[in-house]
C-alpha cells in the first residue's frame, strides 16, 4: 500500500514540476516577446499633462538640475520652477523615439527667474547701474576717494523676474558716467552758491562785485529820445566821484574817449565776455593792464552823451550786447 502512494507523489510531483516549468518557459517567452517589441520608459507629465517620454528618472533629473535650477547667465540670481515633473514607467513601443531635449524646453516655461543688479545712486538719485556689487563698492570707493566731502553715494541692490528692466553698463562706462555726473553736480551746487551770494556766470566767467552801488535809472532795451537806437547797457545813476569797480578779473582793452560813451574802459574777461563802463569822469587804468575783480578802474561821471552822473554799464559775449540784469542787479 506504501508502494502504491509513494509511486502516485512520486507522479504527481512530477507532473506539478512540469507544469511549472511548462509555465515558467511560456512566462518568460512572452516577457522576451514584450522586450522585443516595447521598452521601458518614463512618461513625463508637466501639470498633469503629458509632455513626453525619458528613458532615465535618474539621469533626467540630473539635466534639469544642470541646465534649469542651477541656470547660470548674466545678471540671474535665482530660479525656480512654478511645476515639478512627475514620471510613471510605461511600456512603448520600441519605434517611439524619447524626447528629453523637448521636455527640457516646455520646463524651461515654467522657470521663474529672479535677477539681480546694482543702482549706483547720488544724494538718493540713481545715476547709473551696474551688474554686480563689487563693481558698484568698487566705483563708490573710487569716487568717494576724489570727492570725500561733495558728494553722497550709495549703492541700491535690485531685483526683477523682467530682465528688460534691467539697463546696466560695464564697470569703466559707468565710472565715466558718474564721473562726469559728480562733476556737473559740484559745479552746478557751486554756480548755486555763487549765485545766492550775487556770483553770476557769463559764458563761464564768474561777475564777482557789482560795478558800483546806486539806482537803476535806464534799463537794457528801452528807447529814449537822447538815443538812435535801443538802450545797450544798463545804467546805473550815483553820485560823481563814485569809485566803479570792475565785475570780474580780466584785461583793459581800451581806456579813452569813445564819441556818446564818453570816457570808456573796456576789460576782457576772456570767453568772448567783454564789460563796459561809460560816461566815466575819472579813468584809473591803462590800456594792456592786468585788473582783479573788485579792483576800482575809473570813477562816476556824465561824459559824453549823458542827462546826469551814472555809471552805464555793457556786458557783451562774442561782441553782441546781452542784458546786465541777466546776472547782476537781479
Amino acid at each position: 500500500m506504501n508502494f502504491i502512494l509513494n509511486k502516485k507523489l512520486k507522479f504527481y510531483t512530477k507532473e506539478i514540476f512540469k507544469f511549472f516549468s511548462i509555465t515558467l518557459i511560456a512566462f518568460g517567452l512572452i516577457i522576451a516577446i514584450v522586450f522585443i517589441k516595447y521598452k521601458p520608459v518614463y512618461a513625463v507629465s508637466i501639470s498633469g499633462e503629458e509632455v513626453g517620454y525619458v528613458s532615465s528618472e535618474e539621469n533626467f533629473n540630473k539635466e534639469i538640475e544642470e541646465n534649469i535650477e542651477n541656470y547660470s547667465a548674466k545678471n540671474v540670481d535665482s530660479v525656480e520652477l512654478s511645476a515639478k515633473p512627475e514620471y510613471e514607467l510605461k511600456l512603448v513601443n520600441k519605434s517611439e523615439e524619447t524626447n528629453e531635449d523637448s521636455i527640457l524646453i516646455a520646463m524651461q516655461k515654467e522657470m521663474k527667474i529672479t535677477y539681480k543688479y546694482y543702482d549706483i545712486l547720488l544724494n538718493d538719485e540713481k545715476i547709473e547701474s551696474v551688474d554686480t556689487k563689487e563693481e558698484a563698492e568698487e566705483i563708490i570707493n573710487s569716487m568717494n576717494n576724489q570727492n570725500a566731502e561733495e558728494i553722497s553715494l550709495s549703492i541700491a541692490e535690485r531685483t526683477t523676474n523682467n530682465p528688460e528692466e534691467i539697463s546696466t553698463n560695464d564697470l569703466e562706462v559707468a565710472k565715466t558716467t558718474i564721473s562726469n555726473t559728480i562733476s556737473n553736480t559740484i559745479e552746478q551746487k557751486r554756480e548755486e552758491e555763487e549765485k545766492a551770494k550775487g556770483i553770476a556766470n557769463v559764458n563761464g566767467i564768474k561777475i564777482a562785485v557789482l560795478p558800483v552801488q546806486g539806482t537803476i535809472s535806464s534799463r537794457y532795451g528801452v528807447s529814449s529820445r537822447i538815443r538812435v537806437s535801443t538802450h545797450t547797457g544798463l545804467d546805473i545813476a550815483a553820485t560823481t566821484g563814485t569809485p566803479i569797480k570792475v565785475v570780474s578779473d580780466g584785461t583793459v582793452t581800451f581806456a579813452g574817449w569813445s564819441g556818446s560813451y564818453g570816457k570808456l574802459v573796456k576789460i576782457d574777461h576772456g570767453n568772448g565776455v567783454e564789460t563796459w563802463y561809460a560816461h566815466t569822469s575819472k579813468m584809473y587804468v591803462t590800456v594792456g593792464e592786468q585788473v582783479s575783480a573788485g579792483e576800482t578802474i575809473a570813477a562816476v561821471g556824465s561824459t559824453g552823451n549823458s542827462t546826469g552822473p551814472h555809471l552805464h554799464f555793457e556786458i557783451r559775449i562774442n561782441g553782441k550786447t546781452v542784458n546786465p540784469q541777466n546776472y547782476v542787479y537781479n
